[in-house]
C-alpha cells in the first residue's frame, strides 16, 4: 500500500457553517456518514467508539479529535480495536466564491492490516469518495435547497 495520504476534495454549495456543521454534529453525521455513530462533539479529546458490521466482522471504529479549529479544520486520530494501526482523518474547509472546498485527508491507512481486503487502500478511496462526493452533496443539497 502506498504511503501517501488519500486526499478527496469537493466544492459544496454551501457555506462553511453547514458544511462544518455536517461533518461535526452527530445528529447530522448520522444522516450521511455512520448510522452508528452514538455522540461526537468537536472538541479537542473527544472520543467516539462505534461499531459497523462489514463482510461478516465487525469493526469498532475509535476516534479521538486532536485539532479544533471551527468552520475551518477538524482532526482525529483514526483506529480500530482489535487491530494493528493508527491513521489521521483531516478536514479542511475553505470558502471560495463557488461554495465551500472541503478537502479531506487520510493518512496512515497503510498501518493497518495489508492482508485485510477490507483495509486496502483501493477500497479507503473508494469509500472516501463515495462519502464525501456522494453521501455529503447529497445531504447538503438536500438541506440548502
Amino acid at each position: 500500500m502506498s504511503n501517501e495520504p488519500i486526499v478527496v476534495r469537493h466544492i459544496f454549495q454551501a457555506n462553511a457553517a453547514d458544511v462544518w456543521h455536517a461533518i461535526s454534529d452527530d445528529e447530522t453525521m448520522r444522516q450521511w456518514f455512520f448510522a452508528q455513530i452514538p455522540g461526537f462533539a468537536p472538541v479537542v479529546g473527544t472520543e467516539t467508539v462505534f461499531d459497523v458490521h462489514h463482510n461478516g466482522k465487525v469493526y469498532t471504529h475509535r476516534w479521538q479529535v486532536t485539532e479544533v479549529t471551527p468552520q475551518a479544520l477538524l482532526v482525529y486520530q483514526w483506529q480500530y480495536d482489535g487491530y494493528p494501526g493508527d491513521s489521521e482523518v483531516r478536514w479542511k474547509l475553505q470558502e471560495t466564491e463557488n461554495g465551500t472546498e472541503l478537502t479531506l485527508t487520510h493518512s496512515g491507512g497503510e498501518t493497518f492490516p495489508q492482508d485485510n481486503p477490507d483495509f486496502s487502500r483501493e477500497n479507503a478511496e473508494a469509500g472516501w469518495q463515495y462519502l464525501i462526493k456522494e453521501s455529503l452533496a447529497t445531504y447538503l443539497d438536500g438541506n440548502n435547497t
